[in-house]
């Protein structure tokens, strides 16, 4: 992805998260100078991979491919393995977010908005990681929900389903762009994604402008 393209998706996202009355923590708003003048204090954020985060998937193609999310908090407990996340997303009408699942993460995907529905289609998998000709169970805000593989669940505003680990699950938005929440178990993007065909989780990036804000995986002292 160009840095022009992502420059300019997330300077949309910060007018629909305000639109939507959703309040982003102060250092979404930093520069990347701004990093530069920081220094022990942001260790936890940049240890927890929190902030902007802007995806196509390396397709080529965002508007029918990506997505925009900032992560608001990703913190381990003591035992280091459990811990819980949150992130806010943008999912832009009929943008697809692919087929994918993760191995240790439970996640509760939230319609937090007041227009815009989200379609999550479902599959089981297999024990080799391949699509399971079995039925689907999933709680859609407590109540059970059974559909056939590759079944369709509508998350109208306000409403929410929890996807267990190795569930695949790809979503899109419809009738309008979607603010959408996710609060799960501890989040790992850099190795608890399993995509369905072979896909990056993060773009390369194309230098023609300078960034207006870094990604959640560019800060300067980043800690691995």
């Amino acid at each position: 992805m160009k840095r022009s393209e992502i420059n300019l998706y997330i300077a949309q996202a910060i007018d629909f998260f305000r639109a939507n009355n959703f309040s982003l923590p102060s250092f979404a708003n930093w520069t990347p100078d701004t990093w530069q003048s920081k220094s022990k204090e942001v260790d936890e954020i940049q240890k927890s991979r929190l902030g902007w985060d802007v995806t196509d998937f390396n397709t080529g193609n965002f508007a029918s491919c990506g997505l925009t999310l900032f992560t608001l908090r990703n913190y381990p407990l003591p035992d280091g393995i459990h811990g819980y996340a949150e992130k806010i997303m943008m999912v832009r009408d009929h943008q697809l977010t692919p087929l994918h699942c993760h191995h240790r993460k439970t996640e509760d995907i939230i319609n937090r908005g007041t227009s815009g529905d989200l379609i999550v289609e479902l599959y089981p998998s297999s024990n080799t990681g391949e699509l399971a000709d079995t039925q689907v169970s999933v709680l859609c805000d407590g109540v059970i929900r059974y559909t056939d593989p590759g079944g369709k669940i509508t998350l109208h505003p306000g409403e929410s389903i929890t996807l267990p680990p190795r569930l695949y699950h790809a979503f899109h938005a419809v009738n309008g762009t979607a603010l959408i929440g996710e609060v799960s178990s501890l989040n790992d993007d850099e190795h608890d994604n399993y995509f369905y065909r072979e896909l990056s989780r993060f773009p390369e990036l194309i230098e023609d402008e300078p960034p207006i804000r870094l990604l959640c995986n560019e800060y300067p002292h980043l800690t691995a």
